[in-house]
């Protein structure tokens, strides 16, 4: 008798807690886990890529190959597209972050292999970089507000005042992904709105953070407002900085996550 009580015990343990909210339990269910590549940095994780400045990303798992910034024009994007066993003919589109070679350089080696791609760019930026866009054969579509641009996947819009730049917000089962190119309006800044736009919930912050010539204060504040205020993993690369990486470290402990070109996150593994 006492073992068969044990044996229903168990059962309405694993038959789900009451305490989780059904509305929280119903937004992990509808949103997918993804899988981001990183296929450009100046930090190598892989020794098979290749790094040098700069940032991109592939982001799988959504409905849509999407492909986040195209780091430097050195020929390295697409060396790192076959280390990863990627064919850039499976991106279906291509988000620019800013104007910086560092994010765009790799663009026209990219598409000698993909055509007819639509590229989702800042509304500022300057028109012959568009019309170089449209000569190549691909089609520039301006971002201006916060908008929807594929199943899961929000653009920030533009934000900043000299530089401008948009960020990605993906939602996940786990909670909001946000990817920057280098964060120029302010990593901070970024975060809050996704927060305001998409909830608070944020499973991961990952891409240049910005921070290479912020004091080390500065840094720790931002850190730990972030450990306190529902992000569970940070990633900071490319322009965050050696003390920026090394302070997020100590702060996040193992909700850090080590990135350069060739690492690998599977946000069902977090």
């Amino acid at each position: 008798m006492k073992y068969l009580l044990i044996l229903t015990g168990l059962f309405l343990i694993s038959a789900g807690n009451p305490n989780v909210n059904p509305d929280k339990k119903k937004r992990m269910e509808d949103n997918p886990d993804i899988k981001l590549t990183v296929l450009y940095d100046n930090y190598q994780f892989d020794k098979n890529f290749k790094n040098s400045w700069g940032f991109s990303c592939l982001i799988e798992g959504v409905g849509k190959t999407i492909l986040f910034d195209t780091g430097g024009k050195d020929g390295n994007l697409m060396h790192n597209f076959r280390a990863a066993g990627k064919d850039p003919a499976d991106v279906d589109l291509v988000i620019l972050s800013h104007n910086h070679w560092d994010h765009f350089g790799g663009l026209p080696e990219f598409l000698e292999s993909k055509t007819g791609i639509e590229i989702y760019m800042p509304a500022s930026f300057p028109d012959k970089i568009k019309k170089d866009i449209e000569s190549m054969g691909a089609h520039p579509v301006e971002i201006k507000d916060f908008q929807k641009i594929a199943d899961h996947v929000w653009t920030t819009g533009e934000m900043g005042e000299s530089i401008i730049e948009q960020s990605l917000v993906i939602e996940t089962s786990g909670g909001l992904v946000i990817l920057t190119g280098c964060a120029h309006p302010g990593i901070e800044i970024i975060v809050e709105k996704a927060k305001q736009k998409k909830g608070d919930e944020v499973l991961l912050v990952m891409g240049g953070f910005h921070l290479l010539r912020t004091g080390s204060n500065a840094v720790e504040t931002i850190a730990r407002e972030f450990r306190n205020k529902n992000v569970k993993y940070a990633s900071p690369t490319h322009c965050s900085g050696d003390g920026t990486i090394s302070i997020f470290r100590e702060t996040f402990d193992n909700h850090y996550i080590q990135t350069g070109a060739g690492k690998v996150i599977n946000t069902a593994d977090l």
